[in-house]
């Protein structure tokens, strides 16, 4: 009997805090995605594992970051660039140039581009995302609904995991296509 109660309390307690501890990191601090496309491509390859923080304050998200959202539309969970905040105006044209508000925005991550002329408001509580590989991003652009929802936004992108030889920070632009 003696000995039972040693591995419960060498072995056993040991291995449940873990499990306890590791299920409260993922649930309320940070997970991994596997990336199933190529529409963030070059930034983003297929296959790559990607450490994502939770999102709490949506006032803290801006333009370029890379957001895990989830796609009420397509019922699947997604990674893209986000492009419009509530209440913006964007449009994108010429070459897929991007204006905010009037106001082009820079965009290096985007190495593969699309001739569009398209426009959008963003409504309130609401976000606009699109694929830095815009010649094959199924995206805003080609939703039914182009906006998500602030409730559907999961997390931040923060760096690659996995392929090791990419572990890190993102690399952008054609600077991503040989990393």
């Amino acid at each position: 009997m003696k000995i039972l109660k040693n591995i419960i309390k060498e072995c056993l307690l040991p291995i449940l805090v873990a499990i306890i501890l590791a299920m409260l990191i993922k649930e309320f601090l940070f997970f991994q995605v596997k990336v199933p496309s190529g529409s963030m491509y070059p930034t983003i390859k297929v296959g790559d594992r990607i450490l994502v923080t939770k999102v709490y304050n949506k006032k803290n998200l801006k333009t370029g970051d890379i957001i895990v959202f989830k796609s009420d539309e397509l019922k699947e969970v997604m990674i893209k660039r986000l492009i419009g905040l509530p209440g913006d105006e964007v449009v994108v044209k010429d070459k897929g140039r991007v204006f905010i508000n009037g106001s082009e925005i820079a965009q290096p991550y985007v190495v593969n581009k699309e001739d569009l002329d398209i426009k959008f408001k963003v409504p309130e509580n609401k976000y606009l995302f699109l694929g830095d590989n815009r010649a094959s991003s199924l995206d805003a652009r080609k939703w039914e609904n182009p906006y998500i929802d602030g409730k559907d936004i999961k997390g931040k992108a923060q760096f690659i995991t996995y392929p090791f030889k990419r572990f890190g920070k993102f690399v952008i632009g054609s600077d991503a296509i040989n990393h």
